[in-house]
């Protein structure tokens, strides 16, 4: 098997083929929105919400089958970024908040799927993905669902950028950090949603943290960030699955393709670090971006949840 096969033959499978649209589609606006996420320090809630969408999808796997996938994850997932924000702003800290709806959430989706037949068969599926098994039926709900993050995201990206870095300021300039706070929390809740169903409830959020992460090792230029995120994870994306087809079909070796995806993922981010480190040694000190030392850096230091106070 030659080396065109692996990276572009082996999109002509139907079921490949399903499988790069919808992950490329999703990592790239996974890595949009996961810049947010990396300014903002959201990435505990974050994981939160990874593990609020899990009964959602037991629900709908005993009601719909695989059909119903989506719409529960969904809605759990919603209601989780509700939830969420709410606790944050009512004063609980957002570790406190995470690890309420965390324990709750992922104890009632064990609950619903162990009374199931094939117990262990589909809390493997729920907890590591199913990406080469998606089903053409299934291909538009997971791209309108993160297509719809991309717009809420798009349409308040100065917001949520000036929120991130002054919070004071984006409220005396007349924004609602509720709202802000909502449409974001709801976006990366629905990119969740696309994500548990592919590479599983455990791996999501390598794909939502690992772009935004590797793009702030790239470039130093704030609005560089968004394309260089959505870059890092569409060619991570399509280099996961043609190093898991080529290993499975070439080489015998039987890799699960989410996992796979996910590893390439921590790769390219591990090579962009010692591609920064190296360059850095070179140039004789690290390329500092203005904005590392600013509000957005010092909200890090602190709880994540600062960037939403009232």
């Amino acid at each position: 098997m030659s080396l065109g096969d692996i990276l572009f033959g082996a999109f002509a499978l139907p079921f490949m083929g399903r499988a790069l649209l919808v992950l490329v589609v999703l990592s790239v606006v996974a890595g949009i929105v996961g810049v947010l996420v990396n300014l903002r320090g959201l990435e505990f809630i974050s994981d939160g919400l990874t593990h609020a969408v899990f009964p959602g999808l037991a629900i709908g796997l005993a009601v719909g089958g695989t059909a119903g996938l989506v719409p529960g994850a969904a809605i759990a997932a919603l209601i989780g970024a509700v939830l969420l924000t709410l606790f944050v702003r009512a004063g609980v800290t957002s570790d406190a908040a995470v690890a309420v709806v965390l324990t709750a959430t992922f104890s009632v989706g064990v609950i619903v799927v162990s009374r199931s037949d094939d117990y262990a068969g589909e809390l493997e599926a729920l907890l590591f993905g199913r990406v080469l098994t998606i089903a053409p039926d299934d291909v538009v709900p997971l791209l309108v669902v993160s297509l719809v993050a991309a717009l809420a995201v798009g349409a308040t990206l100065k917001q949520q950028l000036f929120r991130a870095f002054d919070p004071q300021g984006s409220r005396a300039a007349g924004d609602r950090g509720l709202a802000l706070d909502l449409v974001l929390n709801a976006s990366i809740a629905l990119v969740v949603v696309a994500g548990a169903s592919t590479v599983g409830t455990l791996l999501v959020l390598a794909l939502l943290i690992v772009p935004g992460a590797s793009a702030r090792l790239a470039t130093v230029r704030l609005w560089w960030l968004f394309p260089i995120a959505a870059a890092v994870g569409a060619i991570s994306a399509w280099l996961g699955l043609a190093v898991g087809y080529g290993a499975s079909v070439g080489a015998g070796v039987d890799l699960p393709a989410g996992s796979t995806v996910v590893a390439v993922f921590v790769v390219v981010y591990a090579l962009m670090l010692g591609t920064r480190v190296v360059r850095d040694r070179i140039v004789g000190r690290p390329a500092t971006p203005a904005w590392s030392s600013g509000p957005v850096a010092s909200s890090r230091r602190t709880d994540g949840a600062r960037a939403g106070e009232r």
